[in-house]
């Protein structure tokens, strides 16, 4: 299967990073052009799901089901796990497996970690691969925007 990975150093506490992990932050991790419907949005908790509505090339109706399979946290770590199969994914995915990670970076904020393995078929894998890291690159400055350090009004 192949694997991407991508990080993000970002300035907030890791444990307010996870808390984070919203349905608004959900909708604004959607890369530009494509056309994605939030049907469902449990949360972050084992046991929770996420569906998508995705229209394909346009006009293809694709549905996207992933399961919250793990959660929890380590020391200096949040996680969770989400994963889809088969019928619940669209046409070109067969199998999904996607960790987030939260990682306590002290004084320099949390690095966040989109991790990921996929497989698709009729050996279209390394088709895919571009077009997803492209997708989950993107992320990277959604992360940054949202998880800017508050700012402190000085009082005159």
């Amino acid at each position: 299967m192949p694997r991407i990975r991508l990080s993000v150093q970002v300035e907030q506490d890791y444990k307010a990073v996870f808390t984070g992990f919203t349905e608004d932050l959900f909708k604004q991790l959607k890369p530009p052009g494509v056309r994605m419907k939030l049907v469902r949005f449990d949360g972050c908790q084992k046991g929770d799901i996420v569906q998508l509505e995705l229209k394909v090339l346009g006009f293809i109706k694709q549905m996207w089901k992933s399961t919250v399979t793990d959660s929890g946290k380590r020391a200096r770590e949040f996680y969770f796990v989400d994963e889809g199969k088969g019928a619940e994914l669209p046409f070109f995915l067969k199998k999904w497996k996607h960790r987030h990670r939260m990682i306590d970076e002290g004084e320099r904020g949390t690095t966040i970690i989109d991790d990921f393995e996929y497989t698709a078929p009729l050996g279209m894998n390394w088709l895919l691969y571009p077009v997803l890291w492209v997708q989950f690159a993107y992320r990277k400055a959604v992360y940054k925007r949202v998880f800017k350090k508050p700012s402190v009004d000085s009082v005159t």
